[in-house]
This record gives C-alpha cells, sequence and structure tokens, in this order.
C-alpha cells in the first residue's frame, strides 16, 4: 500500500512538474506520510526527481549549447554547490532539520507563488544595471553556487530559483533559460545523490516508487495539459503548497 501510495505520488508530481511545477510539495509530504524519516525523505526526493532534470535537460540540450556562455564554470559550480548543500544536509541534526522543514516549505511555496513576478523584476534590474568586469563575474558565480547549494541541501523550489538567478545573469530566451535551469537542477542533484549514496541516506524501495511514478506522469502529461489551462494547475499548487506548509507548521 505504501508503494503504490508513492508511485500515485510520483504520477501526480511528475504532471505537475510537466505542467506547472511544484511536484514536490506532493512527493517529499508523501514520503514523510508512509514513514520516511526527514533528512532520508529529502535524499530520497531529490533521487527520484533528478531522472526528470535529466531527460530535460537531454531534450533541450541544442539550447543549452547555443545559449550558455560559460558551459564548463556552470557546470564545476552546480556539482560544488550541490555538494556543498548535501553536506550541510547530512550534518545538519535530524530534529533541527524537521524543525526547519516548514520553513524551507514555506519559502519554495513563496517562490512558487511570485516566481514570475520576482523574475520579471529581476529582469528589470538587470537590464538597467549591467554587471561589469570581474565583480560582476564573482558576483553571478558565486550566486549560482548559492543556488546550487540550496538545491543540494533542499530540492524543492530549486527550478524557479535557478530561473531567477538566469534572469539575473541576463539571460531572455525562455527555452535556454529553461534548459540551463535544468541542467543545474541534474548536475547539483548528481553531486548530492552521491553523497546520500556513501551515506545511506536514501530509502531506495520509496525513491524507485516515486521515480517510476514520475516517469509515468510526465510521460502523460502532454496529454493532460491539453485538456486542462495551466493557471488552474498552477493555482491548485499554489493553495494545496500552502496548505501542505500551514500543515507542517501545526504538526511542528
Amino acid at each position: 500500500m505504501e508503494w503504490l501510495i508513492l508511485f500515485l505520488a510520483g504520477v501526480l508530481g511528475g504532471i505537475l512538474n510537466s505542467i506547472a511545477g511544484g511536484g514536490s510539495f506532493v512527493t517529499f509530504p508523501a514520503l514523510l506520510f508512509v514513514g520516511v524519516p526527514p533528512v532520508a525523505a529529502n535524499a530520497t526526493n531529490t533521487f527520484a526527481s533528478c531522472a526528470g532534470y535529466i531527460s530535460g535537460a537531454y531534450a533541450l540540450r541544442q539550447e543549452i549549447l547555443s545559449g550558455t556562455k560559460q558551459l564548463k564554470l556552470t557546470l564545476i559550480l552546480s556539482v560544488l554547490g550541490g555538494a556543498i548543500g548535501a553536506f550541510l544536509l547530512l550534518h545538519t541534526p535530524e530534529a533541527l532539520f524537521t524543525q526547519s522543514v516548514p520553513w524551507l516549505l514555506l519559502f519554495a511555496a513563496l517562490l512558487f507563488t511570485f516566481g514570475g513576478h520576482i523574475n520579471s523584476l529581476i529582469k528589470k534590474a538587470a537590464s538597467k544595471h549591467k554587471h561589469a568586469g570581474k565583480a560582476g563575474a564573482f558576483f553571478s558565480a558565486l550566486l549560482l553556487l548559492l543556488v546550487c547549494v540550496y538545491g543540494g541541501y533542499f530540492n524543492a523550489g530549486l527550478g524557479i530559483v535557478t530561473l531567477s538567478y538566469l534572469a539575473l545573469a541576463g539571460y531572455i530566451n525562455i527555452n535556454v533559460m529553461n534548459g540551463i535551469k535544468l541542467l543545474v537542477s541534474a548536475s547539483a542533484s548528481m553531486a548530492a545523490i552521491v553523497l546520500f549514496i556513501v551515506d545511506g541516506s536514501i530509502d531506495w524501495s520509496s525513491g524507485l516508487a516515486v521515480l517510476l511514478g514520475t516517469l509515468v506522469g510526465g510521460y502523460y502529461s502532454a496529454q493532460i495539459s491539453r485538456n486542462i489551462p495551466q493557471n488552474y494547475v498552477r493555482n491548485s499548487v499554489i493553495v494545496a503548497s500552502f496548505l501542505i506548509t500551514a500543515y507542517f507548521f501545526y504538526a511542528n
């Protein structure tokens, strides 16, 4: 029964990620619901989400190659940031991480809700105040590193955080931005997963159930997305994300 619950949560998460984003608001709580400890649930959710990042990045590989200014540096910083974030997670006491979960979910929910407005504001600011020289390059690299540290520590909301960074870095082509977002997310997640495997933090049975569900949901979401307006799905995710966040604040 637990495996079925996780598989169905993965299906729904895969559909949401393909249509509007926010799949982790389903899969992460589902892992906690079936009894996976919080740190292990976060690590397992990162593992289950990574396949979607990799497949998406591969699908947009031409956009990534044509639009990425410094591909090697982006990959290095993504891997380094993901590893640092995973290291911090694994060295965070379980009780402390449990207390931080509602706040992390709230942060992710706010990003999901206002991410579009944030990106628009950042794009306007970036167009008026172009960073110049080595200082701007250093700031951009540091910001990418911090984004990936967050991704290695807590996967939910990573895509929106990455898009905000790309807007600030001066990217304007949405297809290129989506491709780089998926590449960064995949790289940071894979680095984190290596540390999680070494530490033994991944619940493989639960993770496989979510992973298979995510692949099924993502595959069939194209058909569903034709029949359901994206705004309806997005608004439903926003409501659900705040309800789930409120529940975790109440439970704590």
